[in-house]
């Protein structure tokens, strides 16, 4: 894709990392972003998923990704990452948080405290963890993206989802704090809620749900691409299916 125009690459020459990037949503997003021109820095747990992505990335492109196997709960190893992107790139444009646990969908006084505990990690403080690593590389992008991705049961908590709610809403806390913080730069934060997709996320809390009637995951590339481009302003939350509603 060395010849396509500048406008089926708007991200071409910047440089995005991508977290949960081997399954779903996320690679759907490291997939979407390198077509659009990107660098990509793709981080997840199994090697062998992240040559495959770089395998996929590859053939449309004709340019490889950065892999990077690493566990969002190890905190310190977020720090080394940030550590060797500022070495390699001194910047980044990017940052797209896919990467989240589920856990288990039981009553709130069931949950075990490993399980809350590994879930915490993850959905909240890896998040944490993540802007204070790489918000120092945003700044010096000229207009970086950190795009959150979240849940309607954050805002609107039911029934048997308590460690997943509280983490994204955890999340989500954080997330408008810090860009209350940053207004004056030129970051922007975008929480992106996907809502209903055909993932194994999905089909573990919804197994006799018919995968067939939901979107796909790659049908919010697009999207992604569009709240990742430094010649708009994203909205600081966005819904996919609105998004989609609007295009129809």
């Amino acid at each position: 894709m060395t010849d396509a125009s500048s406008s089926d690459r708007p991200l071409d020459g910047l440089i995005a990392l991508v977290t949960g990037a081997t399954r779903g949503i996320g690679r759907a997003c490291a997939f979407g972003l390198a077509e659009a021109g990107a660098h990509v820095i793709a981080v997840g747990r199994t090697q062998g998923a992240l040559e495959a992505l770089d395998d996929d990335i590859f053939k449309a492109t004709g340019q490889h990704a950065t892999l990077v196997p690493l566990d969002l709960a190890k905190g310190d190893d977020i720090d080394h990452l940030g550590g060797a992107i500022h070495q390699r790139w001194g910047k980044l444009d990017i940052l797209v948080h896919a990467a989240g646990l589920l856990g288990e969908l039981t009553p709130a006084s069931h949950i075990e405290p490993k399980l809350w505990d590994r879930v915490m990690a993850v959905n909240l403080t890896a998040s944490y963890r993540l802007i204070r690593s790489l918000e120092p590389l945003l700044r010096k992008s000229a207009a970086g993206r950190a795009i959150f991705l979240t849940t309607g049961v954050a805002t609107k908590p039911r029934a048997f989802w308590g460690v997943y709610a509280a983490s994204k809403a955890g999340m989500e806390s954080i997330v408008g704090c810090w860009q209350d913080e940053i207004e004056q730069t030129p970051i922007r934060t975008v929480l992106l809620q996907p809502g209903p997709m055909r993932t194994v996320m999905r089909a573990k809390a919804y197994p006799g749900e018919d995968p067939a009637t939901l979107p796909a995951p790659a049908e919010i590339s697009p999207l992604v691409v569009d709240l990742a481009r430094p010649d708009l302003s994203p909205a600081a939350r966005v819904e996919f299916r609105d998004w989609k509603a609007s295009r129809s």
